[in-house]
């Protein structure tokens, strides 16, 4: 079992992964290898992908003592990004939550340079406020402990997504969440200097997750934001005029048929390998 433990190669710039790592279905052979104990399959996972987005801290934060042994838990190389706190992104006025989104950086920085982005995910059916956000996007810090911190938005009010919205994230240099799901809109508009995209697609059908052609066209993707392109072949409220400059990028199969979703990170990584 001991080679199951090293670190997955990384791909320079690009993160790939899933969504939080505690789920049974992963258990006994489906990806965690049977036997392996609960308190390593952490450990496991991020050896075996190079990225997890943490989706627990939507509904509660933890210790700086935790977040310091997930920290120490995952290799050299591994980024965790994180959905903010929903007692924030739900507040009835945004530009109020200074004090809480202070708290839940400053906790959720014991992750060390294992923190990547943090996604900001407004849900459907909530009213925004444009002078609001601003207010909000304001508030969020660049720079946490000496160290660059990135910020996501996931909109998923269709009617908000539109072209000030891309250029209010552009003024501030946040990403717009790219959700490719039939549920949610979508909009791959560059607004940061990363890239931050949510695929919710996943089959039950297929082994991988995906067909084989549509995780070869994510890879093509990856690699076009990277090298500061912008794939024209997703969906665009206002798009830049030109290439850009490189990007980095960080994609996560989230939600669907999730018992395949390890399976579609691992498959895309080993694309990589290929290149």
């Amino acid at each position: 079992m001991n080679d199951l433990f090293a670190p997955a190669p990384i791909a320079p710039d690009i993160h790939v992964g899933i969504g939080g790592w505690v789920y049974a279905p992963w258990r006994g052979g489906m990806f965690y290898p049977t036997g392996l104990v609960q308190r390593r399959e952490l450990e496991f996972a991020s050896r075996q992908l190079t990225s997890i987005e943490i989706n627990g801290t939507y509904y509660g934060t933890q210790k700086p003592s935790v977040y310091a042994g997930w920290r120490d838990a995952t290799p050299e190389g591994f980024v965790f990004s994180a959905k903010a706190p929903k007692r924030i992104v739900t507040a009835r006025k945004l530009a109020s939550t200074g004090g809480q989104i202070n708290d839940f950086i400053d906790g959720i920085s014991h992750l060390g340079d294992r923190l990547g982005p943090l996604v900001w995910q407004f849900e459907s059916g909530r009213t925004l406020d444009r002078d609001d956000v601003a207010a909000f996007l304001a508030l969020l810090p660049t720079q946490v402990n000496g160290r660059r911190q990135r910020h996501a938005l996931e909109i998923r009010d269709p009617a908000f997504l539109d072209a000030q919205t891309v250029a209010l994230a552009r003024q501030h240099n946040v990403a717009l969440v790219y959700t490719d799901s039939p549920d949610h809109p979508n909009a791959a508009d560059l607004s940061s200097d990363f890239v931050y995209a949510r695929l919710m697609r996943s089959r039950d059908e297929h082994i991988t997750g995906y067909p084989q052609a549509e995780l070869t066209q994510w890879k093509q993707r990856a690699q076009a934001w990277r090298n500061g392109n912008d794939p024209q072949d997703l969906p665009h409220v206002s798009p830049i005029a030109a290439a850009d400059t490189p990007r980095e990028v960080f994609l996560y199969f989230i939600s669907a048929a999730k018992h395949r979703n390890p399976a579609a990170a691992r498959e895309l990584l080993q694309l990589w390998q290929q290149t």
